[in-house]
């Protein structure tokens, strides 16, 4: 992940901003930082988890792909690997130009991230367990998944009076997740996805 300029962008600067690559950039504290290509484990996960919560909800609430706004010291977008909005949030992105959900719209009730195993330095792993952690709890999301495989743990962040309260999963532990009761998935399941 590399910065790509110096100069602080507004959310309005950033969805019209077009460089004419296919890179793909988040906004982080204003800045257009490239997120490069995902590797094949955040795919294969986000993949599993897509038809794993095709029990739960239509395939139009499951996003793969989709931004959201966050708050920062400035603007920021976030790329999460998984998502499942509501209906209303759905609707709300029907149509649109891009795929994102912005401050307007409904917040996501589940947002996965997972740790890029690729991502060995403290400041790559402290985005998905600290930054975004503050970041979607104070956009209101409900339930908050980190997903890490290099240390072959998975974390649910449920979101209790403003904070997120957390569960530590791993091996053959069967997930528990709050806003999805009926789910029964392992970590290992999860965590070994693609092998």
């Amino acid at each position: 992940m590399t910065t790509t300029t110096n100069r602080t962008m507004t959310l309005e600067e950033y969805l019209n901003y077009d460089d004419g690559t296919d890179t793909r950039y988040e906004l982080v504290d204003g800045t257009l930082v490239d997120m490069g290509a995902e590797s094949d484990i955040n795919v294969v996960i986000g993949s599993l988890l897509f038809s794993v919560f095709l029990q739960f909800a239509p395939y139009y609430c499951l996003r793969r792909g989709t931004e959201i706004a966050v708050s920062g010291t400035a603007a920021n977008t976030r790329y999460p690997d998984f998502m499942v909005v509501t209906e209303a949030g759905a609707a709300a992105l029907a149509g649109k130009k891009r795929s994102l959900i912005t401050f307007e719209m409904p917040a996501p009730v589940l947002v996965v991230e997972v740790v890029s195993s690729s991502d060995t330095n403290q400041q790559s792993r402290d985005r998905d367990y600290i930054d975004k952690r503050q970041e979607y709890v104070q956009r209101g999301i409900p339930e908050y998944w980190i997903i890490d495989p290099v240390e072959a743990v998975i974390f649910v962040l449920t979101r209790v009076d403003g904070e997120y309260q957390e569960q530590r999963f791993t091996g053959d532990e069967w997930l528990v997740s709050p806003g999805f009761s009926e789910l029964k998935l392992s970590a290992v399941q999860v965590l070994g996805a693609g092998l």
